[in-house]
């Protein structure tokens, strides 16, 4: 059932500073439900170590991931502003206004915008 899926949270980001960040599709194998999801941390050095964080998690629990791309997140939880921008090398560029819509589902009093600027 959906139940395994809606354990998985949409977003997962620090709750604070400048990050990479990843788009994630997650696929039940042979089609099925789908859904993207949201991955981000200042631990991660490159976007690759946020995905084989979040890959041998989520094929624990039975599903495909494809990484559809990533930037960074600029996450200010002062002034409750997010602001996405930037894209990974290694998985090109996510779409940044999928992410936001994720985003403000988790951040629904936040000010989230989303640019193709670099820095």
């Amino acid at each position: 059932g959906g139940s395994a899926m809606a354990a998985v949270r949409d977003v997962e980001i620090d709750p604070e500073g400048t990050f990479k960040y990843i788009l994630v599709c997650l696929q039940r194998p042979g089609g099925g439900e789908q859904r993207d999801i949201v991955r981000g941390t200042k631990a991660a050095e490159f976007h690759n170590h946020i995905f084989e964080k979040v890959n041998p998690e989520m094929e624990k629990l039975g599903y495909e991931c494809k990484c559809l791309g990533g930037g960074k997140i600029e996450h200010n939880s002062k002034d409750k502003k997010i602001r996405v921008f930037g894209l990974s090398t290694g998985y090109g560029k996510a779409d940044h206004s999928v992410t936001v819509e994720i985003l403000k589902k988790e951040y629904t009093d936040y000010e989230i915008t989303w640019s193709d600027d670099k820095k």
